[in-house]
């Protein structure tokens, strides 16, 4: 976690640098009405504060610190969330797994505290995926330390989870002018192919 103590502000500036993108994995996000919810991996609250999540769950304070103050922040890890049991609507979680020690046990007490999991994911087989591994292989300071999944992974990893529709953006591949694209619901399969995808699981 030391990279995202150390250039919080860096990662913040990722979504003023790509508005197009930033509104089109808001797109996706909203079409799961999270609101009430909490956020696992909160950062910044760039999604959670926009969507009407009520709490925000992240261990690293330097990012809280950048996160709006309506949001009920809360530093800690997904591994063990200081959360009441089915407490919450939804548990939210944006490009969180990637960056997790143990994605299943994250999943697992996202199931515990809410009715509801939303994971969203940048697909490792994706035209985006591959460019951020390989940029991840190059030394990025984030990507370097990220371990991509693929959708069907996600969902193997979500046991005891049922999947219930699959949301996906960005279908253009990186290099190609960044504009604003509406999300929409697709099968693993052309979710594979895109982007930005986030799958709704009942608990």
């Amino acid at each position: 976690m030391e990279v995202f103590r150390s250039r919080a502000v860096d990662y913040d500036r990722w979504y003023a640098a790509h508005p197009a993108l930033y509104k089109s994995e808001l797109d996706a996000v909203s079409r799961f009405d999270c609101r009430g919810g909490v956020e696992v991996g909160v950062g910044t609250g760039r999604f959670a504060a926009p969507l009407g999540l009520r709490v925000g769950v992240d261990p690293v304070r330097e990012m809280l610190k950048l996160a709006p103050r309506e949001l009920e922040l809360v530093e800690a890890v997904g591994e063990a969330l200081p959360l009441r049991e089915k407490s919450l609507p939804c548990a939210l979680l944006v490009v969180t797994l990637c960056f997790v020690d143990n994605p299943r046990a994250v999943l697992r007490e996202a199931a515990r505290v809410a009715e509801r999991v939303v994971a969203c994911i940048v697909p490792r087989e994706s035209p985006w995926g591959r460019l951020y591994v390989e940029m991840g292989a190059r030394g990025h300071p984030f990507y370097s330390r990220a371990r991509f999944y693929t959708v069907r992974e996600v969902v193997e990893i979500a046991e005891g989870m049922r999947p219930l529709r699959i949301v996906a953006t960005l279908s253009r591949p990186p290099g190609e002018k960044e504009e604003v694209e509406e999300a929409r619901e697709v099968s693993i399969e052309k979710a594979e192919r895109m982007g930005f995808v986030c799958i709704e699981f009942k608990v």
